[in-house]
């Protein structure tokens, strides 16, 4: 007789495998990843940040309830820290200072519960921390020491040892091609032969959309959207202390990376699901900023790439089953914010799926499981 497992989790990115491991083997699991490796689209493409502030409520919430985790992992989750100190330093040119000094002033006045208080700095400071910062252009700026870079990979690697270690079974080059009904369980049709669960998590990324199609039920307005990052050399500076760089209005943003300048343009155009790859037109957007607010001269790019970004278009996560079809459970939507709130996005879906209490992070706050519900969009239709 065909083994049928509690729960089959389509997509090995980090929401799907921080599922596995916080379902701490209280489920039969298989997680299925249709790539040759897990992590290889968004979560592999990430900008790979920590940050406390500018997000909206939900991610926010998510945000915080995350903290604990990355900031003091479980013993033996991982030989390194996950987080490293980086710093976000937020520019304006002369045309935006006065809404910088705003945002500001408001950021002091609205800290989130434990962080440390953003500073005002003049043109000078902020040339000492980013030397290469074109001070004719630079109009303001403020420096957040809460961020953070994400060891991406660490984390991710600490959620599938522990899942595996836990019983969880995991299958690459597993790609969904159908799904039926059989009795009281769904039969998954795969590249990697058949699967069969009782339950079904959609985790699936910038594809949800595709796989929803397969069950008959709608993609809630799910949409991939592509954003570009280069890769360039900087000689002369020393990058390693160098903060984060983020325009006011998120127009573009810099970061140092393997040794070199990481940069985007922070596009975000609707595509379908697809292996990511730069357009020229991005390219160019993101050698142009930095040319236009620095005094580098950018005259080669070393690399370029792409990764998908999914929203639904309320910008919130889906999470929680859909109760138009037996047995499907949501994990999509977590647009860029998916690395940072992995703690606290698998360990609400594995409550909500074993019907156990919210994570002690979400308990007692103002997080509401209904909020992140694919049922808001039918009760708001």
């Amino acid at each position: 007789m065909p083994e049928i497992h509690d729960i089959a989790i389509i997509g090995g990115g980090i929401a799907g495998a921080s599922l596995v491991y916080f379902l701490e083997g209280r489920r039969s699991v298989i997680l299925l990843e249709q790539e040759q490796a897990f992590g290889y689209h968004s979560t592999g493409r990430s900008a790979a940040e920590f940050t406390r502030r500018f997000h909206s409520k939900i991610a926010g919430q998510l945000t915080t309830a995350s903290t604990g985790f990355m900031m003091s992992p479980p013993d033996g989750f991982a030989e390194t820290a996950l987080l490293r100190l980086r710093g976000n330093l937020v520019i304006a040119d002369h045309d935006k200072a006065a809404q910088l000094r705003s945002i500001c002033a408001a950021e002091l006045a609205t800290a989130p519960e434990g962080a440390s208080p953003i500073q005002a700095l003049t043109t000078e400071q902020a040339l000492e921390k980013v030397p290469f910062l074109d001070p004719d252009w630079l109009g303001a700026a403020f420096y957040d020491p809460d961020c953070w870079d994400v060891e991406v990979e660490t984390l991710l690697q600490g959620f599938m040892k522990g899942a595996r270690k836990q019983g969880g079974q995991t299958l690459r080059e597993a790609r969904v091609t159908a799904a039926r009904r059989d009795g009281d369980h769904w039969v998954l049709d795969t590249t990697a032969g058949d699967i069969r669960a009782r339950t079904v998590v959609n985790a699936a990324g910038g594809w949800a959309a595709e796989i929803a199609a397969l069950f008959g039920l709608p993609d809630y307005g799910l949409q991939p959207l592509r954003r570009t990052a280069i890769s360039v050399k900087t000689p002369g500076h020393d990058l390693t202390h160098l903060p984060e760089v983020t325009e006011l209005e998120d127009s573009f943003y810099f970061k140092p990376d393997a040794g070199q300048l990481m940069v985007s343009p922070a596009d975000e155009t609707p595509v379908a699901a697809h292996d990511a790859w730069p357009e020229e037109l991005d390219i160019a957007f993101a050698a142009h900023y930095l040319s236009e607010c620095t005094t580098l001269d950018i005259s080669h790019v070393a690399h370029s790439w792409a990764g998908l970004r999914t929203f639904a278009p309320d910008r919130v996560p889906l999470i929680g089953y859909d109760n138009t079809a037996e047995g499907v459970f949501w994990l999509a939507g977590l647009g860029g914010f998916g690395i940072q709130t992995s703690p606290a996005v698998g360990q609400l879906a594995a409550a909500l799926l074993t019907q156990t209490p919210l994570p002690h992070p979400m308990r007692g706050s103002a997080f509401n499981s209904e909020q992140v519900s694919p049922e808001r969009f039918r009760q708001s239709g």
